[in-house]
């Protein structure tokens, strides 16, 4: 893998693209129905550093110009996913995936799953629940030839020693060896101050979350498209398995990350989660931060007496 060069335009016989721009430009770049993965999280409108914050139907606009843009390289055997979260507006809560949906519908993409992405770490609120998961809308053109290789995502099953207890196959084991299906239901740590992929960027993916897409729904050698690069973790995730990853950023301090980033992750130096490695307990690990203070008899006092 060392000999992949990243590159700074689009071209078919290439393995690694990361074009400083926007997205539309790198888009035309590319031929029709040549992409079979588009994933990416778009900007939420909500002001976050690298974006300016709009008038929501601006926004929505902006964003059936880049998904047209993206059906159209789509392959005919390829999946397209779309991360959102919310936009919120004076207090009200906006599911993007969801007004969203009516732009892919009608390129005549059809909606496979909505996957849930649970994460423990976030904004704190205290006028609603904290926001604690963010949703993938996985859609494919209107075929039953779609890829979807579901052996390499499996997780350990929950009972692996379970048999048929009647019929023809009594006795048997009833699970597969390989592990089950994940579900549409994701616990996958996001990248915060402790977690070893985080970078200056403030909305990175994880690399295993991207992983888990990039081995169901490409083979090897094919094309991964991230129109919003930001880190480049969906590049990283595609070239750590034989796949060819092409993004665009337009942001150049993040450009400069995604370059470092994949360059360590070609030569086999870029720390990163594992798959499938257990999340962190911090009462299992003995961390005396789950201890309560304010179960202590002290703190009994303080809190009754003032």
């Amino acid at each position: 893998m060392e000999d992949i060069k990243i590159h700074k335009r689009f071209r078919a016989d290439r393995q690694c693209v990361i074009y400083e721009g926007g997205c539309l430009d790198l888009l035309r770049q590319i031929p029709d129905k040549s992409i079979q993965l588009v994933v990416t999280s778009p900007p939420y409108n909500i002001g976050k550093e690298y974006e300016k914050k709009v008038r929501l139907q601006r926004y929505l606009e902006n964003q059936r110009k880049v998904i047209e843009e993206c059906v159209r390289v789509l392959a005919n055997e390829g999946s397209l996913c779309w991360q959102t979260g919310n936009y919120v507006d004076n207090g009200a809560v906006v599911p993007l995936d969801s007004v969203l949906y009516p732009f892919f519908v009608e390129h005549g993409l059809l909606l496979r799953n909505r996957v849930i992405w649970h994460f423990e770490h976030g904004l704190h609120c205290s006028k609603r629940f904290s926001g604690r998961h963010e949703t993938i809308m996985w859609y494919t053109r209107a075929t039953k030839n779609y890829v979807f290789n579901l052996d390499p995502v499996r997780v350990p099953q929950k009972y692996p020693g379970k048999k048929h207890f009647k019929g023809p196959k009594a006795g048997q084991y009833s699970c597969n060896p390989l592990g089950k299906n994940p579900g549409d239901v994701w616990d996958i740590p996001n990248v915060k101050s402790n977690h070893v992929e985080k970078t200056a960027h403030p909305c990175q993916f994880p690399v295993e979350l991207i992983e888990r897409l990039v081995l169901s729904m490409t083979n090897e050698n094919d094309w991964v498209l991230d129109p919003y690069a930001g880190a480049g973790t969906s590049i990283i995730a595609a070239i750590r398995h034989g796949r060819r990853g092409v993004g665009a950023e337009i942001e150049h301090e993040y450009i400069q990350i995604a370059r470092e980033r994949i360059g360590k992750s070609i030569n086999g130096t870029l720390k990163v989660r594992p798959m499938h490695k257990p999340k962190y307990d911090p009462k299992a690990a003995g961390n005396k931060l789950t201890k309560s203070p304010w179960k202590t008899e002290d703190a009994q006092e303080y809190l009754f007496t003032g």
